[in-house]
């Protein structure tokens, strides 16, 4: 039932201009969002990163982000026809990214859930990178197929499939060797990376303790590949997005541990000053403190 009513809403919004289907679920997910589950955790991730907004000012911000998730909802459907128009992505730094793109040797690209983040890897493929990606695939089986099939647009260089035990178990383990192998050869892989990971390791963000997977930072450490982080940000309330670059400057050290570490926490302060400039356009929902810092 529900691939069918996917597949359903994909052929509606098949034959309409592409931004009616794209504006019509901002308006959905505007109306439905605050009444899921998951808008008090919105609610409650605003506050405590942004203790001095008023109540007026985060339900207005969970609103806005409410909007911005329908039309990513819509843009993910149609990403291969959002792809065919240029004048709806720009690239800040383009000249720099192409440069670094004909350079020979290992790269990671890292992102956030924020304007829409399926775009972010596509910067790379105009610029002659050829992308690969990771991501986990959706319960419904069917409907993450037709998905997967969208994203091959974006990752020429493939998509790596996460395993359900991440990097515990035998399924962790295998996509962690594959990827690996992949950057060490000179593959550009690409991360969306601010998903909190209760395995992960802790670093400040928003002055509090959150815990995040140190997976590309280890790969970058242990390969030697530059890392650029990336945000892709909604200009508008419509389907045109600028992408902004930006290479993370790493020192490696004898100490493995500790160069992980300051490479994680590198990455999300610089993820944290893009979220501040525009934190109706990130995903709220997922965002979660530990339990003790929560309570401090």
């Amino acid at each position: 039932m529900q691939y069918g009513l996917f597949r359903g809403a994909l052929a509606m919004f098949r034959v309409v201009p592409l931004d009616w289907p794209v504006a019509l679920c901002a308006r959905v997910w505007r109306v439905i969002g605050p009444r899921s589950g998951r808008h008090r955790r919105v609610l409650a991730n605003l506050a405590l990163a942004y203790p001095e907004m008023t109540t007026a000012e985060r339900e207005a911000t969970a609103l806005a982000m409410w909007e911005n998730l329908g039309r990513v909802v819509a843009e993910t459907m149609l990403l291969d026809r959002i792809l065919k128009d240029p004048d709806r992505i720009e690239i800040v730094n383009r000249a720099e990214l192409e440069a670094a793109m004909r350079e020979p040797g290992p790269k990671i690209g890292v992102t956030l859930h924020m304007g829409n983040w399926e775009l972010a890897a596509w910067a790379c493929a105009l610029c002659g990178g050829n992308p690969a990606g990771v991501y986990r695939p959706l319960t419904n089986p069917y409907v993450d197929r037709t998905l997967l099939k969208q994203r091959e647009h974006l990752y020429s260089g493939g998509l790596f499939t996460k395993g359900d035990s991440h990097d515990a178990g035998p399924d962790g383990q295998r996509t962690a060797r594959l990827i690996t192998g992949y950057v060490r050869q000179g593959g550009n892989l690409a991360f969306v990376l601010d998903q909190v990971d209760r395995r992960g390791i802790a670093i400040p963000f928003f002055g509090r303790e959150a815990k995040f997977t140190p997976v590309p930072s280890m790969i970058a450490r242990h390969v030697g590949a530059r890392v650029w982080m990336a945000r892709c940000l909604r200009i508008g309330k419509g389907t045109k997005f600028r992408v902004e670059l930006k290479e993370l400057e790493m020192e490696r050290t004898a100490n493995r541990k500790d160069d992980v570490q300051a490479i994680t926490a590198e990455i999300f302060s610089q993820f944290e000053v893009w979220i501040r400039e525009a934190p109706e356009q990130w995903m709220w929902w997922n965002t979660r403190w530990e339990p003790e810092s929560e309570a401090a």
